[in-house]
């Protein structure tokens, strides 16, 4: 065993949803600069032309797909467009999802159902039409992005997300043991409060903003880049012995609540 390649994802095929995002881009590339080609997917492929472009230029391949994780056939058909190109999907990266704030006696039916559809069904389907590949080419790694509310409540506005968030863990360790058969690696990164477009309006809140950071042991907030190498680790032949697990990416938060 040559131990400096426990990283190297040279050939492999990384599928990342939501790659267009605050988060997906660092952990495309992170990918990238292992070795892989990234394919970036997202309601709203245009976003990602920017990323694909820097993949492309590490000497990947690289494409952007139009992928909705509430659209069986639009995920069908970005897994057949890329096995079509590409042979296979080695990896997927989910970062599918979505939050409302309402306080929980004002949460409406509507609201709740958008939360826990992005953050949960979402993960379901994507997971059963690429897990399908993945057991037809004998096995896969499968990276969902948790959080730290699927294990930490909050004090307003939170149910229907943490609710979905903790549920998303459990499906994660289930389909771990089920298809851990067909050598597929399922696991989650559960991160805490990471500065991205989407969390910046609650953190610019200053008040907000250092209640967050003075329940951080390390005190400071997340950046995009700090959840790369949980990625990394997940994707590679390093973590083939580790399924089912969920990985708090948050600071020292979950120690000490």
């Amino acid at each position: 065993m040559n131990y400096k390649d426990i990283f190297d994802l040279t050939g492999k095929v990384a599928l990342i949803v939501g790659g267009t995002g605050g988060l997906g881009k660092d952990m495309a590339l992170g990918l990238a600069e292992h070795g892989a080609n990234v394919i970036v997917a997202s309601r709203k492929p245009e976003r990602g032309q920017d990323v694909v472009g820097k993949i492309r230029g590490l000497g990947r391949k690289s494409w952007t797909e139009v992928l909705d994780v509430l659209d069986v056939e639009s995920i069908k058909k970005a897994v057949d467009h890329i096995v079509e190109e590409l042979g296979q999907i080695n990896i997927l990266v989910n970062l599918a999802g979505t939050q409302i704030w309402q306080k929980a006696e004002e949460y409406t039916e509507e609201n709740w159902d958008t939360v826990v559809d992005f953050n949960l069904k979402g993960a379901f389907l994507l997971s059963r039409e690429v897990g399908k590949q993945m057991i037809k080419q004998g096995g896969g790694k499968i990276i969902h992005i948790s959080s730290v509310r699927s294990m930490l409540g909050f004090p307003e506005n939170y149910t229907a997300y943490c609710a979905a968030k903790g549920g998303l863990n459990m499906y994660v360790k289930c389909l771990a043991a089920e298809w851990a058969k067909y050598n597929i690696n399922v696991n989650a990164v559960a991160p805490t409060f990471i500065e991205t477009p989407l969390t910046k309006g609650m953190l610019s809140d200053e008040e907000t903003r250092n209640n967050v950071i003075n329940r951080i042991p390390l005190h400071r907030l997340g950046q995009p880049e700090d959840l790369v190498g949980a990625i990394v680790y997940f994707a590679a032949p390093a973590s083939d012995f580790i399924t089912g697990q969920i990985l708090f990416a948050d600071g020292g938060v979950t120690s000490t609540q």
